[in-house]
C-alpha cells in the first residue's frame, strides 16, 4: 500500500510473484512519489539500478535491460522527522534461478531508505545477494528507539523469511550489532552462479532454526537424542541454510531449504512492537520447504499469459519430487518428530540487548498431535517433555500497554484470539473468533474504551478490550 511522508504520497507497486514465472523478462517495480497536495508527479527510483545509477555494476549480462520484479508488496515505514522512506523488497526474476542476471542485483531483498522528498537513496543492506530462495522481504520494518550500551539509537528492525532480525540504525543504515558475510553452499545448477557469502546478523539469535543440525535434535534424553541422531544420518536429513536449489535430474533430489520461503516471518503475520519497552514480538514457523527447478519450457504454467517472451533455462518444477513431504515422514521415530519444536512460535526479543525474553508456542497443537507426545512409549516417565507444540503458520498480533494479543486455534481447531502478558509470555486470556485469521489487526481508543479490530478470512471482527 501506499504511504504518505509529509507532503509526498510514496507509491509501489508489485509484479506477477516469481515462483510462477518461466520467463527471464519483467517490469522492475519501481518507487514513485506524488505531490499529496497536488497530484503531481515528483520522482521514480529504479529499483533496478540504471547505468550511471549506485549498484548498477550488480547486474552482469545486461540483465538490468529486461528483467525485474524488485517490488515492495510489503509494507512500507517511514520517519517523517527524518524525512525518510523505508522499502522492503522483493525477489528479482525468477525466485528459484537467476543464472541469467548475475551478480548480486541491488536492490532486490533489502531494506532501501529513500529521501521522501526526492526519492534519492539514502541508504540500503541486501539481505540476500542473488536470492533463489524466495526469501523477499515479507514483512514492513519496524522503526523504534532502543538504548545500547548506554547510547541511544533510532533504530530500524527488519525480521525476514530466513528468521533473522536485521537490526540498523534507520538514519545511517549501519547495523546496531556485527553483520557477518558468511561462506554458503554453492548451487550446482547448470548457468547459476550463487554468491559466496549471506549476511549473517550476531544478535539477536535467530528466531527459528537455521537448517538442520545435531543442534535441533530432541534431546529429552541420551537415548532419544542418540535414535535422533541415527535416524538424521541414516536419512541423510540434515541440510545447511542457504541450502540452494537443484535441478530435476540431481541425483541428491530436491534441496531441503530451512526455513523454507513460507518464513519464518511471513505476510500473513507480521511482528509487532512495543515501542516504549524496545521489546519486538514475531510469530514464525518452524516450516523447511523443498526446492527443485525443471527447463522452464516444460513448465506446467508457461504459456502466454508470462509477460516475457524468452524461456528461462530453468525454473520451478511446481510440485515435482515431492521432497519435502517424504523429508518431514523421514524425520520421525515412531510418528515422534526428531526435531526439537515449536512448529509456531511467539518469540519476544529486548532489542536494547538483542537478548530473548520469553519464547511460546503459537496457539494450541492438534490434540491428537499432543496425545502422540504425551503416549509416546519413549517418552513414559520423562519429565519436562513439552507436549503444546504450537501450529504452523503465523499469527495475527497486536501489543497494548500490557498485552500481547495473538491469534491462533485451539487444540479442536477453533480460531482464538489469545491474550498474553506482554512481560511474562504467559497466556491469561482467550476469546473465540468467528472465523480464521488474515493479515493483522489493529488496536485503538475510544472514550476510554480500547478495541481491536481483527481481518478474517471473510471478513472483520471487532470486540472491546477489558480494562482490567
Amino acid at each position: 500500500p501506499p504511504i504518505v511522508v509529509n507532503d509526498v504520497v510514496v507509491v509501489g507497486n508489485s509484479a506477477e510473484q516469481g515462483y510462477l514465472q518461466t520467463r527471464q523478462e519483467m517490469v522492475p517495480g519501481d518507487i514513485m512519489g506524488y505531490s499529496a497536495r497536488t497530484g503531481e508527479f515528483l520522482w521514480k527510483f529504479h529499483v533496478v539500478p540504471r547505468p550511471g545509477e549506485f549498484g548498477h555494476e550488480t547486474w552482469e549480462n545486461d540483465a538490468w535491460e529486461w528483467t525485474g520484479d524488485v517490488s515492495s508488496w510489503a509494507p512500507m515505514a517511514a520517519d517523517p522527522e527524518l524525512g525518510l522512506v523505508y522499502i522492503p523488497t522483493n525477489t528479482v526474476t525468477i525466485d528459484y534461478y537467476g543464472g541469467f542476471h548475475p551478480g548480486d542485483n541491488l536492490y532486490s531483498t533489502s531494506i532501501v531508505a529513500l529521501n521522501a522528498a526526492t526519492g534519492e537513496r539514502a541508504w540500503h543492506f541486501q539481505l540476500v545477494h542473488h536470492d533463489i530462495w524466495n526469501y523477499d522481504t515479507s514483512a514492513a520494518p519496524i522503526l523504534m528507539n532502543v538504548t545500547v550500551d548506554g547510547e541511544d539509537i533510532p533504530g530500524v528492525f527488519q525480521a525476514t523469511k530466513q528468521s533473522f532480525v536485521y537490526a540498523l540504525n534507520r538514519e545511517t543504515g549501519e547495523p546496531i550489532w556485527p553483520i557477518e558475510e558468511r561462506p554458503v553452499p554453492q548451487s550446482r545448477v547448470p548457468g547459476e552462479q550463487t554468491s559466496p557469502t549471506q549476511p549473517f546478523p550476531t544478535r539477536p539469535a535467530a528466531f527459528e532454526p537455521l537448517g538442520r543440525t545435531e543442534d535441533h535434535l530432541i534431546d529429552y534424553t541420551p537415548e532419544i537424542y542418540q535414535r535422533a541422531l541415527e535416524v538424521a544420518r541414516n536419512n541423510n536429513l540434515f541440510v545447511p541454510m542457504f541450502n540452494p536449489p537443484t535441478h530435476v535430474g540431481d541425483p541428491a533430489g530436491p534441496a531441503i531449504v530451512c526455513p523454507s520461503g513460507s518464513g519464518g516471518v511471513n505476510i500473513t503475520g507480521a511482528p509487532v512492537a512495543d515501542p516504549v519497552a524496545g521489546v519486538i514480538f514475531i510469530s514464525s514457523q518452524s516450516n523447511c520447504g523443498a526446492l527443485l527447478v525443471a527447463p522452464g519450457v516444460e513448465s506446467p504454467l508457461d504459456g502466454p499469459e508470462q509477460t516475457g517472451v524468452t524461456h528461462s533455462d530453468w525454473s520451478s518444477a511446481q510440485g515435482q519430487g515431492g521432497g519435502a513431504g517424504r523429508w518431514n515422514e523421514a524425520g520421525r521415530i515412531d510418528g515422534l518428530s526428531i526435531w526439537k519444536g515449536p512448529v509456531g512460535r511467539i518469540s519476544a526479543i529486548d532489542l536494547n540487548t538483542g537478548e530473548y525474553r520469553w519464547v511460546i508456542p503459537s496457539g494450541d497443537a492438534p490434540q491428537d498431535e499432543q496425545d502422540l507426545i504425551r503416549n509416546h512409549p519413549l517418552l513414559r516417565g520423562v519429565a519436562g517433555v513439552p507436549v503444546n507444540q504450537g501450529r504452523s503458520g503465523q499469527a495475527a498480533m497486536v501489543a497494548t500497554a500490557t498485552l500481547l494479543l495473538a491469534s491462533g486455534q485451539t487444540s479442536d481447531g477453533t480460531p482464538t484470539l489469545f491474550a498474553i502478558d506482554k512481560a511474562t509470555g504467559e497466556r491469561v486470556g482467550e476469546v473465540e473468533l468467528p472465523g480464521m485469521t488474515r493479515y493483522g489487526m489493529s488496536s485503538w481508543v475510544h472514550e476510554g474504551q480500547q478495541y481491536v479490530i481483527i481481518q478474517l478470512a471473510d471478513g472483520l471482527a471487532a470486540m472491546g478490550v477489558p480494562q482490567n
